[in-house]
């Protein structure tokens, strides 16, 4: 992202998805400006849960098993592990089709927020990151990995 080595981490790409991911999902200004608004260009609950674990697959498996690869060390793994599990729990009870809504009114949802909060912190203080920006946009996301935008 704007400050990350690009080429520090062997799968910089996934670590690119999973911190968009988290950054969103941490941030409830972000939420109420720009999913509970409808703002286009950053996908909402359901697209941010799947670039968090889309391609890693941490749905099923710890973040430890990425050390090296996508996270640097078993503190942001297990930061990137609750967060997973938060988050998961929620989408699992209101449904990945739900509004936005739905998730931020989930009693849950304070502790998911939280969880992912500590888990972005720490990825971006590793990447060189201000983990205080707001979030990108998918489509600047697409541009900086290389990929084709996923969501409107």
């Amino acid at each position: 992202m704007g400050g990350m080595p690009l080429n520090d981490m062997p799968w910089w790409r996934w670590r690119s998805n999973v911190r968009s991911a988290l950054h969103m999902l941490s941030d409830p200004a972000f939420h109420r400006d720009v999913w509970l608004a409808g703002r286009p260009g950053y996908g909402d609950v359901t697209d941010a849960v799947y670039r968090l674990v889309e391609d890693t697959w941490l749905d099923h498996w710890s973040a430890e098993r990425y050390i090296g690869t996508i996270f640097r060390d078993v503190h942001e793994a297990q930061l990137v592990d609750l967060a997973v599990l938060r988050v998961l729990r929620i989408m699992h009870q209101v449904g990945p089709d739900a509004p936005v809504a739905a998730y931020t009114a989930h009693e849950g949802w304070p502790e998911a927020v939280q969880a992912a909060r500590e888990a972005h912190v720490r990825l971006a203080t590793a990447d060189g990151e201000d983990p205080d920006a707001a979030p990108r946009a998918l489509h600047v996301l697409a541009i900086m990995t290389g990929q084709p935008a996923t969501a409107a």
